[in-house]
């Protein structure tokens, strides 16, 4: 058998998240025989089918390599994203991407220094989820990161291993659940998470932490979502929070001053909100230079 065509796993990947021959061929601008012949020549060589074609849809070993192609595409997508940062292909841009909660003063005061060097570049912010960023980052779609989670404190955020990257915290808060006015835990000065794992809860991945992530830091079952919120507005939150549709978890001072919202400090475990920098090799230009302001 010999090495996997990277542009047949490409092509591969492309017609199993479409499902389709067709629709994949017009997204890769191939024609539809030349995908078929691929996907043929793929399947060939590993001697095994891949893909059912009525209606199209991966094989057993058809998902298993899929397991294998997501990160093996990205790790390829990231080393000719290193070599071009390395040669300084892209040190005229700034493309900074960023959780929703980890954009705050700062980087708004690193972004006004940045602009003042280097007037002729245009930073670019693009708002996107954890689990998306730390692979833009590798890849070059964006240039640099903020991405922010829950974490014990001074331990790393849980990021995938998608490529050599360099990672730097940038802040750390301290977190509190956030209730409506009147419920009987508002006004306390700390509370236990594990004794919260029976209430309801907002299911706002972009904005808070999973049942998942909060099952793991207390060690007990629950934290089932009443409410599962789709979006980026921390006030579209807070008013479900307000009206008593679930509590949430989020850094003390998102809650400061938050109308019709009350707060109690998480105690134990110990917790907090993180931030982190993340990027990749970077030439001396806008990137490099905000990667430095906001590492003080």
């Amino acid at each position: 058998m010999t090495a996997v065509d990277p542009q047949q796993l490409r092509t591969f990947v492309t017609v199993a998240r479409l499902a389709s021959f067709s629709e994949a061929a017009r997204e890769l601008g191939y024609t539809q025989s030349a995908v078929s012949q691929q996907i043929a020549s793929l399947e060939a060589d590993l001697g095994a089918a891949l893909l059912v074609r009525r209606p199209v849809g991966p094989t057993e070993a058809g998902r298993r390599l899929l397991e294998h192609a997501a990160p093996l595409l990205v790790r390829m997508e990231a080393a000719r994203a290193d070599v071009a940062r390395l040669v300084g292909a892209s040190n005229a841009r700034l493309v900074l991407g960023a959780t929703p909660l980890a954009i705050g003063a700062t980087l708004g005061r690193a972004l006004g220094e940045v602009r003042r060097v280097y007037p002729s570049v245009e930073p670019v912010v693009r708002v996107l989820a954890q689990d998306v960023l730390p692979a833009q980052v590798a890849t070059g779609e964006v240039d640099l990161a903020l991405i922010d989670g829950l974490a014990a404190p001074s331990d790393p955020l849980p990021l995938p291993d998608v490529g050599p990257l360099t990672t730097v915290a940038v802040d750390e808060q301290p977190v509190a659940v956030a209730l409506p006015v009147g419920h009987p835990l508002a006004g306390r000065t700390g509370v236990a998470l594990a004794d919260l794992s029976a209430a309801r809860w907002l299911d706002a991945p972009d904005l808070t932490p999973t049942a998942a992530r909060l099952r793991a830091a207390t060690g007990v079952d629950g934290f089932r979502p009443a409410v599962r919120y789709r979006g980026t507005d921390v006030r579209g939150l807070l008013a479900l929070v307000a009206t008593g549709h679930g509590l949430a978890l989020l850094p003390e001072p998102v809650l400061a001053g938050a109308p019709d919202v009350a707060r109690a400090p998480i105690t134990e475990p110990r917790l907090v909100h993180r931030t982190e920098l993340v990027h990749g090799s970077l030439p001396e230009g806008p990137a490099a230079l905000l990667a430095r302001l906001l590492d003080m």
